[in-house]
């Protein structure tokens, strides 16, 4: 088994070659680079690093959403191009629990709060506990988040990159994980993908004709355009 995975779902961008035996190859930028113009030469370097190449690759795995619009139709496109044609299996990933997932392993009985950065005062947020979802995905005000975490205790992981926003408009206890677990990460998305392949009954639902971005908001361009044909 060899899967290549990968992030650019958020202000950072990470990709990995994961085996059945470990990371192979991982590699993670935050430097405020268009992913457009990072991620493929990650990703080149991955496999000429390694010695591998991309007819290894056995499944193919990518946060799907939610996140930046830009940065999510880069990641889809990207693994769609290089899983066209192969007769491997494309894992859609939701970003916040890739994010949440190893800090629930970290955190045992905190709640994880990973929070990005929606704009027009939302974040895109969820809650787990013990690697259990509290609830689903979705795009919150900071408002809202506050009273939910207060009624759950008032104690959370903030983690995400809105984790600074959150820090100036959440008024709940909260604890702010190591800089590396801030942010989602390639080599986590791989582990979950397996995990996720291996509960479906249905494994052909794993095709890249199915893989598709989550938004969970319009964006900006479907925004105006709908505002204009209201006028």
């Amino acid at each position: 088994m060899l899967i290549l995975s990968l992030d650019t779902s958020s202000k950072t961008a990470s990709c990995a070659l994961v085996s059945e035996d470990g990371i192979i190859a991982e590699s993670f930028l935050n430097a405020k680079i268009t992913h457009s113009a990072t991620v493929m030469p990650m990703i080149e370097g991955l496999f000429k690093n390694s010695g591998r190449n991309i007819s290894d690759v056995t499944m193919f795995a990518a946060t799907n959403g939610p996140g930046s619009f830009t940065g999510v139709r880069i990641g889809a496109s990207i693994l769609l191009g290089l899983a066209f044609g192969k007769n491997a299996p494309c894992v859609g990933l939701s970003t916040l629990e890739v994010i949440a997932s190893p800090l629930c392993r970290l955190y045992p009985g905190e709640i994880i709060c990973p929070v990005l950065d929606a704009r027009r005062g939302q974040f895109y947020n969820a809650l787990f506990k013990d690697g259990n979802r509290l609830t689903p995905d979705r795009a919150v005000s900071a408002d809202e988040l506050d009273a939910e975490l207060k009624n759950t205790g008032g104690r959370a992981i903030i983690c995400g990159d809105g984790y600074l926003i959150a820090k100036e408009k959440l008024s709940c206890d909260m604890i702010i994980p190591p800089a590396r677990l801030i942010y989602p990460s390639a080599a986590e998305a791989a582990y979950l993908s397996v995990s996720v392949y291996d509960k479906a009954e249905d494994k052909t639902v794993f095709s890249n004709k199915n893989f598709k971005p989550v938004y969970l908001r319009p964006s900006q361009a479907e925004r105006v355009k709908n505002n204009n044909a209201n006028l």
